[in-house]
């Protein structure tokens, strides 16, 4: 959350002349509902599923960047689904730059949005440490301060020339 994903990943797609999908909106126009909703209607773990559903309608999807929820790579062995097709990019950013970022928005986002400042900061820390070892199986890490479309273009095509892909 507030890594820059989708603002980074629409740049990347253009670069590399893909298309783009952001998955949380893939599942909202899929299920007519908001993540938001999805999860105060019917929980996280029908949440859960529907994306594991969404992801891998995609995986069909040849030249496409998708920008995944903070989540996605924790659940259903996603991870692995997902490093057997793609390439998978970590944008790692502290949890205080995380927390400013999403501070103004944090309405949207479910497992945020009742916060105050202080337990914003903590619950992203909670969250980062729970995460990280699902984010740091990425095929790529960037440090997200910073960071530009091209800089994830070139470490991509350094990565795509070690790895023969």
């Amino acid at each position: 959350m507030g890594s820059g994903k989708s603002t980074l990943g629409k740049k990347l797609a253009a670069l590399l002349n893909y298309d783009f999908i952001d998955l949380d909106g893939f599942i909202e126009n899929h299920s007519g509902k908001s993540v938001t909703d999805i999860f105060k209607q019917e929980g996280e773990s029908v949440f859960r599923q529907m994306e594991t559903d969404c992801l891998v309608s995609l995986f069909t999807k040849k030249s496409a960047v998708i920008a995944l929820g903070g989540g996605t790579v924790c659940f259903n062995n996603n991870l692995a689904k997902i490093k057997e097709v793609g390439v998978l990019i970590y944008i790692e950013l502290p949890a205080k730059t995380l927390a400013q970022r999403v501070r103004s928005s944090k309405t949207e986002r479910p497992l945020l949005d009742k916060l105050n400042d202080n337990e914003l900061v903590a619950t992203i820390e909670k969250l980062l440490e729970e995460r990280q070892k699902f984010y740091k199986q990425s095929h790529l890490i960037v440090k997200g301060l910073n960071l530009t479309a091209q800089d994830i273009y070139s470490a991509l095509l350094e990565y795509s020339s070690k790895h023969n892909i």
